[in-house]
């Protein structure tokens, strides 16, 4: 009697206090809206660091780099700065805004150590709260220099970063591993550099008056800006070969046998010089260096500077001629940015020092035409086949056909990608589009020479738009700024027409048709076949197992069956493969590469979807690809009999050459 007793008034207790919460939570959200708020204001943020001037920085910094530790990959850097009378706060700062990089690339995490000195002893230091790649020294009275020690860690495995050390070979990168004070352009401030390298190795730079003694280097006084755009590339196995014209070919690699180029092999990038002259018709350089690293342990890297480039290639992209003919576009693009890129440059890429932010817009020039440039003089000279060069402009308007981001995204927005994306992998890259400007560029380019072919009864190309627009000043290896409307000047003055109105439409407005014009107007179609063009065929070979069904199934899948890509839109996106998740079984039986290309070739017979067994996490399920349409991959197939635009554009301009 007494537990149901209790139990009665326990049921009447929750139940009144039900009742209570019903009508009081009410009251209490009412209450809480009328309650105080607390309500901060900004703390503005403060602006420490000046801008620049064009004025001269006081004295020569001098530095001093130890990049002999190859074992811990440890730059020791030892940096003198000296300083003008009564300075108090010295502000030194990192590069961060590095040209050719688009975005900003500076190396700060790799920066260790830090410490300042004067007269011996130690400085206090602390970094700009807002402009991390800033510190602040705090300078004793009567300090005449300030010595700066710190170590540039560069990265062991890929996964840190991009590689610049090996036991075999180094890339030194001046911008890496020297500090430069605030307040000034970066071409009125004087650095003295040395290096000591590894006993033995050969040592290339675009630097002027390089002596060594011993294991270590040094070169002239230079300007902070020259000497950024002047990196080292140095290793035990190293060579030069002469190309003509004061331009070398510096090639240091993993292997010895790698340097044992053939004579003919050599005389193409002879013949490579020897057409940029041509092409541009005046040089903006006194002697260039084309620094190569044939090596697949040192980290892939191709980067324009104006009197040097860096590259790199497989260790036999140059001995083994014929197999490596599709990746060897590196140099050509480089070489041709001295003209494109370096000594004409987007008035917005231009800047003073490396703390301000450079705007990207007109990269459908500096990379989009370059990149043009680099498929047409790596023709002309035979660096590659004419057919593979064909086949990577085919690759370029085949990715278009199924490119669904084309429709929101103009190709002057991918210009912004570098900085927004900074080349982080994408899940559904065709949806978000990349740096599309580079080879979507090079097309619309290719349009643009056969228009004036076309209008000039081929007397013209876009030959005559290099000269007239980056063969001006000849032997200035100064900066000559540009706007859209320079662009479009120089155009009519080769051809009139409305290229305000064709660039406009071509490149700064989204939902274009495929780019496909200048190939048509050049004698040529787009046309899909079974087998990978040369330049494809190469390419998929170096995922060494993977497959590419981009262009039928919708999706990449690398030797081990992971989905590396989806197209959006594909077959495959529409069953639900997306990217991360691995194929484990086709039709029945496991994954294997040469399975999943007979199980797309078979289903063009058959109204039976491919099968597939996929695995995503701990999830394993099947899906289903209604596709029947067979292996599919993009060429250039001539539409006109005898010589058509497209190869007039790609043949030789040298005397005599065939």
């Amino acid at each position: 009697m007494n537990k149901l007793r209790n139990a009665a008034r326990l049921a009447l207790t929750l139940t009144l206090t039900a009742s209570t919460l019903a009508v009081a939570l009410p009251a209490m959200a009412q209450s809480a809206q009328s309650l105080p708020r607390s309500a901060p204001q900004a703390v503005p943020l403060p602006h420490s660091v000046p801008d620049a001037v064009d004025t001269p920085y006081v004295g020569t910094i001098t530095l001093d780099i130890d990049a002999s530790d190859t074992v811990r990959a440890a730059y020791r850097v030892t940096e003198t700065i000296p300083v003008a009378a009564g300075t108090k706060d010295l502000i030194l700062q990192l590069p961060q805004w590095i040209p050719g990089h688009h975005s900003p690339g500076g190396t700060m995490d790799q920066l260790v150590g830090v410490q300042f000195f004067a007269n011996g002893k130690l400085l206090t230091w602390h970094r700009d709260p807002v402009e991390v790649f800033a510190f602040h020294v705090d300078v004793p009275e009567g300090t005449q220099a300030v010595v700066a020690k710190f170590i540039n860690t560069s990265p062991l495995q890929s996964s840190e970063g991009r590689v610049t050390v090996t036991p075999d070979m180094l890339n030194l990168q001046w911008d890496r591993m020297s500090l430069y004070p605030a307040g000034h352009y970066v071409r009125q401030i004087k650095f003295k550099p040395t290096v000591k390298f590894p006993t033995g190795w050969g040592v290339a730079s675009a630097l002027d008056g390089k002596t060594q003694t011993g294991d270590t280097v040094t070169w002239n006084e230079v300007e902070y800006d020259t000497l950024v755009d002047s990196p080292v590339f140095a290793g035990v196995n190293f060579k030069r070969f002469d190309l003509g014209k004061d331009v070398s070919l510096d090639v240091v690699a993993d292997r010895p046998e790698n340097l044992n180029v053939k004579p003919e092999n050599v005389a193409a990038y002879k013949a490579l010089v020897d057409e940029a002259f041509i092409n541009y018709g005046a040089h903006h350089f006194d002697h260039y260096d084309i620094l190569l690293a044939l090596s697949d342990k040192l980290g892939g890297i191709g980067l324009e500077h104006h009197r040097s480039s860096e590259n790199s290639m497989q260790p036999k992209a140059l001995t083994d001629w014929k197999e490596f003919d599709w990746a060897r576009n590196v140099i050509p693009h480089e070489i041709s940015h001295s003209w494109d890129g370096k000594f004409r440059r987007s008035a917005k890429l231009w800047t003073p020092d490396y703390r301000q932010p450079m705007q990207d817009n007109l990269l459908w020039v500096y990379e989009g035409q370059n990149q043009f440039w680099g498929l047409v003089l790596a023709a002309r000279s035979g660096v590659q086949s004419k057919e593979s060069v064909l086949g990577e402009f085919a690759a370029y308007a085949g990715n278009f056909t199924y490119e669904a981001g084309r429709e929101w995204r103009s190709v002057e927005d991918t210009t912004h990608d570098p900085i927004i994306a900074n080349r982080r992998p994408k899940p559904f890259a065709t949806m978000d589009r990349n740096e599309d400007y580079y080879t979507e560029g090079a097309l619309v380019w290719v349009e643009a020479d056969q228009i004036i072919r076309e209008g000039t009864g081929g007397k013209k190309g876009l030959d005559d738009f290099a000269k007239v627009f980056f063969g001006i000043k000849n032997g200035d290896w100064g900066e000559v700024p540009y706007e859209f409307e320079d662009v479009v000047t120089a155009l009519n003055t080769v051809y009139p027409h409305d290229w305000a109105s064709f660039l406009k439409t071509r490149f700064q407005t989204p939902g274009q048709p495929v780019p496909l014009t200048g190939i048509e107007k050049g004698g040529y179609k787009l046309v899909w076949k079974e087998e990978p063009n040369p330049y494809e065929k190469g390419r998929i070979g170096m995922s060494k197992g993977g497959v590419s069904l981009s262009y039928s199934l919708g999706v990449g899948i690398d030797k081990e069956g992971k989905v590396t890509s989806t197209v959006w839109g594909s077959p495959a996106f529409n069953a639900g493969l997306v990217t991360g998740a691995k194929i484990v079984g086709i039709n029945g039986r496991s994954y294997d590469a040469d399975d999943m290309k007979a199980a797309v070739t078979a289903a063009k017979t058959s109204n039976q979807p491919i099968s597939l067994v996929v695995q995503r996490g701990d999830r394993v399920q099947t899906i289903a690809i209604d596709y029947h349409g067979g292996l599919r991959y993009p060429w250039l197939e001539k539409t006109v009999k005898g010589e058509a635009g497209l190869d007039l554009l790609l043949a030789p301009r040298r005397p005599g050459a065939k």
